[in-house]
């Protein structure tokens, strides 16, 4: 654990708040502790962000709530070198998530269980509480003592539809502190109260980063935000690290024979939202127009829904898949993966501004991908950024897609050589660190946003 002696430095310092009542909501789906989150995770756009601020001369402090803080502390994140900020969540929080089956859930019934009996009698009462309930996860007077004791300039939250935003904006304005929020797939409010809110938080923020052009003009329609207090900054990658391995080591490493045709695809097992379920019917269907051919589907992820999945893949029968059923955040270790597949398929319904997709692509990898928010603006060129972009829920399209890449061998390794330039220009921390930072250090509200490389 570091120390705060040296905490309130000179020079522009962000907070960085993730989204979520309390981290471990996040960190339990994928089976990573608390101590791992600070000691050797890799990857996602917070660090991505953490990185490329940093490269920019801009100093981030990751603040986090935790269930098992009993103290606010302080930890380095070990590939980062960034300081981590836990910080306990309220007592009458801890108190209320006692009775919650679901801290997440839209409805009294998901969020405390049926009522019966007596117990019918309080559900005017819990209607309240589930709406408060994100609210009272914020600490609000120790996160304002541990912003001023870091020297923090600056609030970032990972998203703006989330209750954390709606009182980071009004700490914001008791500390005269700009309060900023990314985009990174909320975009649905959860309660009357965010309905009342939310318009207000918005325009009273310092400004939104959106990198998703469906999203921006969602925002634009719905809280009438000016396009100057938006920024058009993609989420970043390491290019220096995030580079193809040798692809024959790779599939020695998984036993897959170098002349296969492998499509790769890595996230967080959650069927519907990622669209494993049309994945799944793509490929049983480029499959069975290549009976002859020896195909592989390699998946890496954990997830709540990884026996859901298991029970997909054996009911459709499907051929030549090898899951890695674990949540892999070493960047080397995935790299090399990814380093074994000829195409990149990625089938979601829902993402925000998806990381995934652009870690497949700086690996040289061609990317076939539905039309989700964010992928659009990833492959704003289609196949002359390295990918081909299909509908959503569209499992004949993307077998079509998957197919034509796995039968043009030199086509794919074209579209890999494209995506990995699309990589450089727009997603490397030398081409974000710059837009992140001078959006953030003048608060988003003078001249025009910044923009990406290409749109």
């Amino acid at each position: 654990m570091g120390s705060t002696d040296d905490m309130a430095r000179p020079g522009f310092t962000v907070a960085l708040l993730p989204w979520g009542n309390v981290l471990e909501d996040f960190l339990d789906t994928i089976g990573v502790s608390l101590d791992s989150f600070c000691d050797d995770f890799t990857g996602s756009w917070m660090f991505g962000y953490v990185s490329a601020l940093k490269q920019a001369g801009v100093r981030t402090v990751l603040v986090v709530v935790s269930g098992q803080a009993t103290a606010p502390r302080y930890a380095v994140h070990a590939p980062s070198g960034a300081t981590i900020c836990i910080l306990p969540a309220p007592r009458l929080y801890r108190l209320i998530r006692r009775w919650v089956r679901n801290p997440y859930g839209r409805t009294v019934e998901r969020v405390f269980g049926e009522a019966r009996g007596l117990r019918r009698l309080l559900v005017p009462l819990l209607a309240v509480l589930r709406e408060l309930l994100p609210y009272l996860a914020t600490p609000v007077g120790p996160l304002a003592r541990e912003l001023r004791r870091m020297g923090c300039d600056a609030l970032l939250c990972q998203e703006y539809e989330y209750a954390r935003f709606d009182v980071c904006v009004l700490l914001g304005r008791l500390m005269r502190l700009p309060v900023f929020a990314s985009f990174q797939g909320g975009d649905e409010q959860w309660s009357r109260i965010e309905r009342l809110l939310r318009p207000l938080t918005i325009r009273a923020s310092a400004g939104l980063i959106v990198a998703s052009s469906d999203e921006r003009l969602r925002v634009r329609r719905r809280y009438r935000l000016l396009p100057a207090n938006m920024a058009v900054v993609f989420n970043p990658l390491d290019l220096t690290l995030w580079r193809a391995a040798d692809r024959g080591e790779a599939r020695a490493a998984l036993g897959i024979p170098p002349a296969a045709r492998v499509v790769a695809w890595h996230g967080r097992v959650a069927i519907e939202r990622k669209g494993l379920d049309v994945l799944a019917d793509a490929w049983d269907r480029v499959c069975r127009a290549r009976a002859g051919c020896d195909l592989r589907l390699l998946l890496v992820g954990a997830g709540h829904d990884a026996e859901r999945l298991r029970r997909l893949i054996e009911t459709l029968h499907l051929r030549g898949v090898t899951w890695l059923d674990r949540f892999v955040h070493d960047r080397d270790t995935l790299r090399g993966y990814l380093s074994a597949a000829d195409v990149y398929a990625f089938a979601s319904r829902h993402e925000g501004f998806p990381v995934a997709p652009i870690e497949a692509m700086a690996c040289g990898l061609p990317v076939v991908a539905a039309d989700a928010q964010g992928l659009p603006d990833i492959l704003a060129g289609g196949e002359a950024d390295g990918g081909i972009l299909v509908p959503r829920g569209d499992a004949p399209a993307l077998a079509a897609a998957l197919g034509r890449l796995l039968d043009d061998e030199a086509l794919a390794r074209e579209l890999g050589l494209r995506a990995r330039r699309r990589a450089e220009a727009c997603f490397s921390y030398d081409a974000v660190g710059p837009q992140l930072r001078a959006f953030l250090s003048r608060g988003g509200t003078s001249g025009q946003p910044a923009e990406a490389s290409r749109q």
